[in-house]
C-alpha cells in the first residue's frame, strides 16, 4: 500500500514518516523502512525520514518520543527528529487543536526536511471512526467523506487495513509499540466511539460495520468532489466583488440546486474572511432570498455578515458604509423576489 501510494504522489524524492510511537505509525514506520534501504520505489529513488510529534499534553511525553525517534533510527529512517508543540486552548476542543498544532510541526519538518509527502498511520477503523462521529454531529457530505488517502502532500496509504493488521506487522517486525491512554480515555468522543461504540455496532449488526462505514466515505469522497468542482465553477462565474465585500446576483442563485447554492454561499462567506458556517447558519442566509426589499444582516461565523440588497436599494446605496435602509427594510421600494443581490461583507474591527 506504501508503494502504491507512493506512485500516486509521482515518487517523491524524500518522504517522511509521522510517528507517535503507536503501533499504527510504528508499523507503516516499518514498512517505510523496507524502501528506505532498498533506496528506490519502482525504480525511483527514494529517501525516508520521520518526525516524532511531542504534544506535551501527558507526564513523560518527552521520554516517549525520544524512545521513538530511537526505534525509527534503528529502522534505519533518517534524519529522525522530534518536534514539541504547545496545545493551544482555542475553543475548538482538545483534539482539535492538538491535531492542528500537529499539522504545523509536520509541515514544518517536512520544508525542513524537503520531504515531498508525508505519510500518515490512519486507518480503516480511523476511517470508520471518522464516519461515525460524522454522522452523530449531524455532518454534512465533506465530514462523511472522512480522511482522504491523499491530500495535498498528506498521504494515508493505511486506510485499507485494519488496526489488528498494523499490529500484526509490530509483532512480526518486534516491535513494541506504545499506547497512547487517551485512545481509551471515555471523556474523549472519539474514544467512546473506538471502544463502545463500533464494537456495539459490530456486535448487534455483525462483523463488517468498520468496513461499510469506510465504503460510505469513499463512495462520499466522489459525491463531495463533484459537488464541489460544480460549486467553485459556479461561484466563480457569479461572485461580484466591490471592495472588501462580494455579492451574488438573486436570481441566479435561485435557479441553482440547494446543493449547489447552499455550497455557493458558504464559499461566499470564506471569500470575505468567513469560516464554514453551521446547517442553521446556512439556512439563514438562504431565506434571505425569501425575503422582499433589504433585509439581513445574518451574521456568519468568521465574522462576516450576509445582506440582501434590492435593485432600488442598490440604487440608492452609497458608495461605501452600511447597505442604505438596511436597517428599516419597510423605508425602500420593495419589488419581485427575484430582483436583488446577496452581499457578504465583513464585519469592521471594533474601534478603539
Amino acid at each position: 500500500m506504501v508503494q502504491e501510494a507512493l506512485a500516486g504522489a509521482g515518487y517523491p524524492h524524500h518522504v517522511l514518516v509521522a510517528c507517535s510511537g503507536g503501533p499504527d505509525s510504528l508499523a507503516l514506520a516499518a514498512v517505510a523502512a523496507y524502501f528506505a534501504r532498498r533506496g528506490h520505489v519502482d525504480g525511483h529513488p527514494v529517501t525516508v525520514g520521520a518526525v516524532v510529534v511531542d504534544h506535551q499534553l501527558q507526564e513523560g511525553s518527552g521520554q516517549v518520543a525520544a524512545h521513538t525517534a530511537e526505534v525509527l533510527q534503528n529502522l534505519g529512517l533518517a534524519p529522525v527528529e522530534i518536534r514539541a508543540v504547545t496545545v493551544a486552548g482555542t475553543g475548538m476542543g482538545p483534539e482539535a487543536a492538538a491535531r492542528d498544532a500537529r499539522h504545523e510541526a509536520l509541515e514544518a519538518a517536512a520544508a525542513g526536511q524537503g520531504a515531498e509527502a508525508i505519510l500518515l498511520g490512519h486507518t480503516l477503523d480511523d476511517q470508520a471512526e471518522q464516519v461515525l462521529l460524522g454522522l452523530a454531529r449531524g455532518s454534512g457530505t465533506r465530514s462523511l467523506a472522512g480522511m482522504r488517502p491523499a491530500r495535498g502532500i498528506l498521504l494515508r496509504p493505511f486506510l485499507g487495513l485494519r488496526r489488528a493488521d498494523t499490529e500484526e506487522i509490530c509483532e512480526v517486525e518486534e516491535l513494541d509499540p506504545w499506547h497512547d491512554p487517551t485512545n481509551t480515555d471515555p471523556s474523549f468522543a472519539r474514544s467512546r466511539t473506538r471502544t463502545e461504540v463500533l464494537p456495539h455496532l459490530e456486535e448487534k449488526l455483525g462483523p463488517g460495520v468498520a468496513e461499510s462505514l469506510a465504503r460510505t466515505a469513499s463512495i462520499l469522497q466522489l459525491d463531495a468532489d463533484y459537488l464541489e468542482d460544480v460549486a467553485e465553477a459556479t461561484f466563480a462565474s457569479l461572485a461580484e466583488r466591490n471592495g472588501p465585500e462580494v455579492s451574488l446576483p438573486e436570481e441566479a442563485l435561485r435557479s441553482l440546486a440547494p446543493a449547489i447554492r447552499f455550497r455557493v454561499i458558504a464559499k461566499a462567506a470564506a471569500d470575505v474572511g468567513g469560516q464554514q458556517p453551521s446547517y442553521k447558519r446556512l439556512l439563514a442566509a438562504e431565506a434571505l432570498l425569501r425575503r422582499q426589499g433589504s433585509a439581513g444582516p445574518v451574521e456568519l461565523p468568521g465574522g462576516v455578515s450576509a445582506y440582501r440588497l434590492s435593485l432600488a436599494q442598490l440604487d440608492a446605496s452609497p458608495a461605501a458604509g452600511r447597505p442604505a435602509g438596511s436597517d428599516n427594510p419597510g423605508s425602500v421600494p420593495r419589488e419581485g423576489p427575484r430582483c436583488g443581490k446577496l452581499v457578504f461583507r465583513p464585519q469592521k474591527p471594533p474601534t478603539k
